[in-house]
Parts: structure tokens; sequence; C-alpha cells
């Protein structure tokens, strides 16, 4: 599952992307530390940033999730595009997403998850995507409604804020047609 456009693409993390993904959440931590606190924690050195990739590397492998690199022309992680909580059985999974400041307010982010959309119903035939925002988190929630996404409900103390408190999330799906058979 890759995407490659002319501005950005889609690639499953390697190895080398280490460098690119520890400058890229360094650079962003206090932007990330609200709504990734886990993944910001996870890449806070180098050596963590490699035993991340390595991770989700194998959770790729395993279709556990999939944790694509946003990378721009330069080869330069410009962000993380991640597909979790994958129910097969149901064709449901969710979005979890990121940019650097450096690449924001492009537009690159609702593009890169209609192209995740698209790969995942062909590859994975996920029809139930599901982003899950605050609702002070306008880029994200744009996002959401950028590709068609949905306000379904409020999620009560679904999240903790770094100083343990609980917050409210909104929760958005994105129910594709089911495909149907040419069978009869």
């Amino acid at each position: 599952m890759e995407y490659h456009g002319t501005q950005f693409s889609l690639t499953c993390l390697q190895d080398e992307d280490a460098v690119s993904l520890h400058k890229m959440m360094r650079d962003n931590a206090s932007r990330f530390a609200s709504f990734l606190p886990k993944t910001l924690a996870q890449n806070r050195t180098l050596q963590q940033s490699k035993a991340y990739i390595s991770n989700k590397r194998s959770e790729w492998q395993q279709g556990l999730s999939f944790t694509f690199a946003l990378k721009s022309q330069h080869g330069d992680i410009a962000g993380l595009i991640i597909l979790k909580n994958l129910l097969l059985e149901k064709h449901q999974a969710e979005f979890a997403y990121c940019i650097s400041e450096k690449f924001g307010r492009k537009g690159w982010i609702s593009q890169a998850v209609g192209e995740a959309v698209a790969l995942a119903e062909m590859t994975l035939k996920i029809e139930n995507f599901q982003i899950i925002a605050h609702c002070d988190n306008y880029a994200s929630v744009k996002v959401a409604k950028n590709n068609g996404f949905c306000w379904t409900k409020t999620l009560v103390n679904a999240f903790y804020t770094l100083d343990g408190q609980p917050i409210d999330m909104e929760l958005y799906e994105l129910q594709l047609p089911k495909k149907r058979s040419n069978l009869g």
C-alpha cells in the first residue's frame, strides 16, 4: 500500500527514515504534545525513533496497523498517517495523523487521508472509517469534513490530557457504500 503523488508520497516507514522522523517529532513537540502524546513519547530520541519504526513495520507486516510516512518530494518526513484499531470482520478502522508545521496548511493531510481511504478500501476492504478529534482541533475536524466524514457523536471522557484530565472527543465516520456482486 503506497501512494506517490506530485507533492508528496505515502509509504511504509523505513529504517532510513529514523533521522527525519525524529527531527519532525522533535521540531513539532509542542504542537503534537496535546493529542499525540504517546507517539511523541516514542520518538524523543533517535534510538526511540528507530525502535518506533521497527515496531510499526512489524505491526504493518502482521496487519495490525499501518503507519504511513507522509514524505515531501525531497524525502523528508512531513507527517504520519496511521490506520489503526482495525476491525477487519466489521470492515472498520480509525485514522490518526499529524503534520509538521513546516508542511501544514497545504491540504496534504486531507489529500493523504483520502488516498489512504482508497488504499484501505481496495486492499483491506475497509468500508467504515473513523476519525476521533477534539472539537477545538479545528484542523483535524477540517480534515474529516474535507473527506466526507460526518460527525456521529461525542465520546465522553474519551481522552486524557497530559495532566491526566479526561476530555470529550468527537467521533467522525465515513461509511463507504458496500460493494455489490455482479452475480445477482
